[in-house]
């Protein structure tokens, strides 16, 4: 493989990462799943208590919309949190790059061997790229922390996935009242829908049987809908009487 490919590959691989682990993909995953386990159980809660459709309703309307703000605030505290420490630990790799290059070069040297380098291979590579302080403060992070610096994801992008599909997931099981549905049926089996879908998406994306994913996502929102659901019907039942 020529030298740009790998590069691109590796690229490519890089940007696929960053979207799982910390970009838009993780927060809007999770966010879609837990807005609909969350507004689900809550119309549940309250439909089994009793609540009219205007009661479920409006839970349902401030459930999206103080989970989504929350999503979001989250989103954004813990991405800014982890890059905030990202930057101080590379700043010590900075620092150290700048007061003991001789000792950080030797430092690389062992990397590069324990990564499959021959001893040659490996002191001619650590030479090239200690002669380059913003390269070698990359490879340094990287190899030692396990990021790349200059790609670290971007916290408002987190939050607004996160806000967006939280928002999407909560509003499921809300519309068949909306449109005027007086039946809380109909809306759970409009969740339960969501959920094989969901769950299977999710399970597509990280290469498992989709039902596998569905029957995941549906159990753990069915348990959920039902506790609450519970509670609800024996709340209702001591206040009536």
């Amino acid at each position: 493989m020529a030298t740009s490919e790998r590069d691109r590959h590796g690229q490519e691989i890089g940007h696929e990462h960053r979207d799982v682990s910390g970009g838009w993909l993780r927060p809007a995953v999770f966010g879609a799943m837990d807005g609909l386990v969350t507004n689900v159980s809550l119309i549940a809660g309250v439909g089994g208590g009793g609540g009219s459709r205007h009661a479920i309703v409006l839970t349902g309307l401030a459930g999206l919309a103080a989970g989504a703000f929350s999503m979001a605030a989250g989103e954004w505290v813990s991405v800014t949190s982890q890059n905030e420490l990202v930057h101080s630990e590379v700043d010590k790799e900075r620092r150290e790059l700048s007061v003991n290059a001789v000792g950080e070069e030797a430092e690389l040297v062992g990397m590069l061997r324990q990564n499959g380098l021959s001893a040659a291979t490996a002191k001619q590579a650590a030479e090239e790229i200690s002669a380059h302080p913003d390269k070698a403060l990359i490879v340094h992070s990287m190899q030692e922390l396990g990021v790349n610096p200059g790609e670290l994801p971007s916290p408002y992008v987190a939050a607004g996935a996160s806000l967006l599909s939280f928002s999407v997931g909560a509003v499921i099981p809300l519309l068949p009242f909306v449109l005027g549905f007086d039946a809380l049926g109909v809306a759970l089996g409009l969740s339960a829908l969501a959920a094989v879908v969901g769950g299977g998406v999710v399970a597509r994306l990280t290469n498992r049987p989709f039902w596998k994913g569905a029957l995941r996502q549906l159990v753990l929102g069915t348990v959920a809908a039902g506790l609450t659901y519970l509670i609800g019907l024996a709340v209702g039942g001591m206040a009536a009487t």
